[in-house]
């Protein structure tokens, strides 16, 4: 059935006075298709598709490839929707529109009219776009300078555009647009400009329904100082103000260039916020709430139901940004709803989506020494004083730090397999040294206050692993090595194969039990993109973007970037990357 035909279809089951059933409920049930960034609403990269099994998988090949023509850094996934598959591209943020029935010819091509010199000059880790997004016969783009189009899916046409906020001043956008329901969720980036960070609903027509910030006044930020709970308990009035010094929240971070899941039977969607500006804590005391945080908020009105401040006080840009995963399971004996968070802090984190309530939180790499632990009554971290950068004080070059700023894991999503019970999980394993210093905040220029170098934990060479994680327990259940950071999204699948992509540019397939390496092939460039797959005309597919970026590639996308310490660190500690692979984005596909 044609998606236009299906909407209309659902339309009929609209209860009068109501608006129209959820189109995308039904639509991600079909796993022939891949309808939104992560397959589904709650972040699982999980397919029902078993045509690739562990007895064939050495058999897949490429089925075709096509070129973007667009350097830097690829990050996301393609859509793929009855016969067209849909991909994006970093800026200038491209998107074109593939027909799998005519030997994946260009069925239309848009190309964004952005600024480059306002833009690209103040991206923080590269260019990079996480993807698209479907609704109502549209497909959405969310570009780099904060606008965000509806184009429609079968001609490419702009059906409606909206510019939220301004470059000039560091305003960016990375993430993609999530659509949940009848909304439309959409992030910011630019913590690194001291940018409020904010999450901003718009219906399917492009009417804005609310925004939400991240820091600031209660009625700003859609808290309840009464209803809106922190580990069980109300937050309480001006929550936020009172935990930053004078006006500081202002221009405070906690931006929002994430990964967003939903849950329409509680209807509520999840995200996390990032690092507090500046990266120098010495000039921001204070907890810095709701920097580093997770929000659980009610789709149809954005008030928060809970929040999570994983890393209070932040002094080493551990944003709280990752995917939050949503399955249910049984912990202790009792079946909850849960939601996974893997956060840059290095700790795995399990809770109670429909509460909030803390229920594990583990080291997920055992590099991680910041802290011994989170205090699961009080949810907050086991600090170790040696690594605190604010106690060691500014122009102090603090050593040893792990992980490093770009954390354990950053954004690269994990995958869940519903049969195994388990995550799977791409993962950083690097150090760093940390030095802050006083910085000046100017809008639109960099409002950072700190310089860093990266390197392996000593005594090892590798710089990634990609584990198992059992989040019922916080146990690593087996973990394979990589000699660069996994820096690729995962994708688990029904016949316990998964699937997913390293620097170099390795695609690779793994035992969902075992972890043993079954399958792999190199594509033309570092993946950073995350692996998923459809079927079409009966045959499973594997597809994959590869194009070398992002902040691990930094120092390839933007080759004057020389010293070890450029990139925010990235440069140095990546430096061999360029010994195996190059530039250039390419769309793999991959079939038996």
């Amino acid at each position: 059935m044609k998606l236009k035909t299906l909407s209309i279809a659902m339309m009929g089951l609209a209860v009068p006075g109501l608006v129209a059933a959820d189109e995308l409920l039904e639509m991600q049930k079909n796993d022939n298709n891949w309808v939104m960034p992560a397959g589904d609403y709650a972040n699982t990269r999980y397919s029902e598709l078993t045509q690739i099994t562990k007895d064939n998988v050495n058999d897949l090949n490429m089925a075709w490839s096509f070129s973007t023509g667009v350097l830097r850094g690829h990050e996301g996934n393609a859509l793929v929707m009855d016969g067209t598959m849909y991909v994006h591209t970093p800026f200038p943020n491209i998107v074109f529109a593939l027909d799998l029935n005519n030997d994946g010819a260009i069925k239309w091509k848009y190309e964004p009219k952005q600024n480059y010199d306002e833009t690209v000059p103040v991206m923080c880790c590269d260019t990079v776009n996480r993807g698209l997004s479907y609704g109502d016969g549209k497909i959405f783009l969310n570009q780099a300078d904060t606008t965000l189009v509806a184009l429609d899916m079968e001609t490419g046409e702009v059906v409606w555009s909206d510019k939220r906020d301004d470059p000039k001043v560091g305003a960016t956008s990375t993430a993609a647009a999530h659509v949940f329901d009848d909304k439309i969720i959409v992030g910011i980036s630019g913590g690194e400009f001291g940018v409020r960070g904010y999450v901003q609903a718009y219906d399917l027509d492009g009417n804005t329904v609310y925004k939400a910030y991240s820091v600031g006044p209660d009625d700003e930020m859609l808290v309840d100082p009464d209803k809106t709970m922190s580990m069980l308990k109300p937050v309480g009035k001006d929550s936020s103000l009172k935990s930053w010094q004078g006006d500081q929240w202002k221009i405070g971070g906690g931006t929002t260039w994430g990964w967003y899941s939903y849950d329409p039977d509680l209807n509520q969607f999840y995200y996390g916020s990032g690092n507090p500006s500046t990266w120098n804590p010495v000039q921001r005391p204070g907890d810095n709430k709701w920097t580093m945080t997770l929000f659980g908020r009610d789709l149809d009105t954005g008030m928060a139901k809970w929040v999570y401040q994983m890393t209070p006080y932040d002094e080493w840009d551990y944003d709280g940004i990752n995917e939050n995963v949503l399955v249910d399971q049984k912990i202790k004996g009792k079946m909850r709803k849960m939601l996974v968070h893997f956060d840059r802090n290095g700790f795995g984190y399990t809770m109670d989506r429909e509460t909030g309530e803390l229920l594990v939180a583990e080291k997920f790499d055992p590099a991680v020494n910041w802290a011994t632990g989170v205090n699961l009554k009080t949810g907050l971290p086991d600090r170790v004083a040696k690594y605190s950068t604010a106690r060691n004080g500014e122009d102090v070059n603090t050593t040893g730090i792990c992980p490093a700023a770009l954390g354990s894991k950053d954004m690269q999503p994990a995958a869940f397999s519903p049969r195994t019970g388990l995550f799977y999980v791409p993962t950083n394993h690097v150090c760093m040294d940390y030095e802050p210093f006083e910085v000046e905040y100017v809008a639109g220029q960099p409002y950072v206050g700190a310089t860093l170098s990266m390197y392996p934990p000593e005594g090892d060479t590798h710089m990634g692993n990609f584990i198992a994680w059992d989040a019922r327990e916080g146990k690593i259940v087996w973990s394979n090595p990589e000699r660069f950071s996994v820096w690729s999204g995962a994708l688990a699948t029904a016949t316990d194969v998964v699937f997913y992509g390293t620097l170099e540019g390795y695609l690779k397939a793994v035992d969902a039990q075992s972890g043993r390496e079954l399958w792999r092939f190199k594509t033309p460039s570092g993946i950073i993109g995350n692996v998923n797959t459809y079927k079409h005309n009966n045959k499973q597919y594997i597809s994959i973007l590869s194009g070398v970026g992002g902040w691990a590639g930094i120092g390839m996308a933007i080759p004057s970037l020389e010293n070890d310490t450029d990139g925010l660190g990235a440069v140095g500690a990546y430096k061999a990357l360029s010994s195996w692979t190059n530039l250039g984005g390419v769309l793999s596909v991959f079939s038996l």
